[in-house]
């Protein structure tokens, strides 16, 4: 994937000179022309098309901003209610991931996600340990965040 990006740029650099035009515009016409070129030699080069993984990390940004906003929602529910039946709880989240900074990432985005707060990684780094504001149901929970955060990531990678 890195390889394929410093060839998109490097093509749109070299689009740049070329062209005599060395604005910023230029450079993103060069960059598109890249991309095209890379897609019609992809059997070519090593590795899958790059841009796969540029869409797998916008649908995880998108995918982060819409928990967030629901997250906010629900956080701004509980402040506003006159009495507080919430149950919170602790829980063990088994993860698939294998490589640290993919585990630090769904940490990090149940951390960032209001109601919810990574507490500990297991030493054999199998389960991330969660508390959640209200925990109504421990399976659905574990379920949540394996089908949005944890499958979007190994999407990534």
């Amino acid at each position: 994937m890195t390889f394929q990006l410093i060839i998109n740029i490097i093509i749109g650099i070299v689009w740049m000179f070329l062209s005599e035009s060395y604005t910023f515009v230029s450079f993103l016409c060069g960059f598109a022309v890249g991309v095209f070129l890379l897609y019609l030699l992809n059997r070519f080069i090593p590795d899958s098309f790059y841009f796969r993984y540029v869409n797998a990390i916008m649908y995880l940004i998108y995918l982060f901003a819409k928990e967030l906003i629901l997250a906010n929602i629900e956080v701004l529910k509980w402040v506003y209610k006159p009495k507080l039946d919430m149950q919170p709880g602790i829980i063990a989240l088994p993860i698939d991931l294998k490589k640290n900074w993919e585990i630090t990432l769904l940490a990090n985005l149940i951390t960032l996600t209001p109601g919810t707060l990574s507490v500990d990684i297991s030493r054999d780094q199998r389960y991330i340990y969660i508390h959640a504001i209200d925990l109504p149901d421990v399976n659905d929970t574990i379920m949540g965040i394996k089908e949005t955060f944890e499958k979007a990531i190994r999407e990534v990678t």
